[in-house]
């Protein structure tokens, strides 16, 4: 992945996120990390020269709060803020771009895989439709092989129990944070192609 900000921009970030309240060095790196959707974390390393540079300045402070040094921007860091909201805003404009540029290649990747998915079912659902018998069953809305009875009730407990699973995670995910954007477009084209690879296998 590129520099995601450029000379001093972080800095600046760090001032924005300030902004809201006070916030130890740990609570910093997980609200940028939360912003990135989980593409970039940066190191302590990375986030307490920066913040020690802004408090040499004089546009933050700082306060203890246990074991743990909390930090608060002050009047002239408000300032310095004000003074450069067009370039925070041109900021925010290069992480949206950045976790569109991460989202594409997500999908790309996916897309990839799903390709060798899809042919591996195919020629798996080729091989058991040659194993087959020829007796059948009356169902609801036609006929099925006596062979496809079993499978077919092992393919809808297979789905349910899928569908269960995710849904405990999701469940337990949105307990501890909101899903970010890359997350969900991830999900979203993961399920589109599963859906079509298994539809093209039931249909080829």
């Amino acid at each position: 992945m590129p520099p995601v900000f450029a000379h001093g921009a972080l800095r600046l970030y760090l001032l924005a996120l300030l902004e809201s309240g006070p916030k130890h060095g740990y609570e910093l790196i997980k609200a940028l990390k939360d912003r990135f959707g989980g593409t970039y974390s940066p190191s302590a390393g990375t986030i307490y020269p920066r913040l020690g540079k802004l408090e040499e300045e004089g546009l933050v402070a700082t306060e203890s709060a246990g074991r743990r040094t909390n930090y608060h921007i002050t009047a002239a860091g408000r300032a310095e803020l004000d003074r450069r909201r067009d370039e925070l805003a041109g900021v925010e404009d290069g992480i949206s771009a950045s976790v569109r540029r991460l989202a594409d290649g997500l999908r790309n990747d996916i897309r990839s895989n799903m390709r060798g998915i899809r042919a591996d079912l195919a020629a798996t659902a080729e091989a058991a439709r040659s194993a087959a018998g020829t007796a059948e069953f009356r169902v609801p809305g036609g006929r099925i092989p006596a062979d496809g009875v079993r499978p077919l009730k092992d393919a809808e407990l297979m789905l349910q129990e899928f569908r269960d699973d995710l849904r405990t995670e999701l469940r337990r995910h949105a307990r501890n944070r909101p899903l970010d954007p890359v997350t969900l477009e991830t999900m979203r084209t993961v399920l589109e192609q599963a859906r079509l690879a298994i539809r093209n296998t039931l249909t080829s």
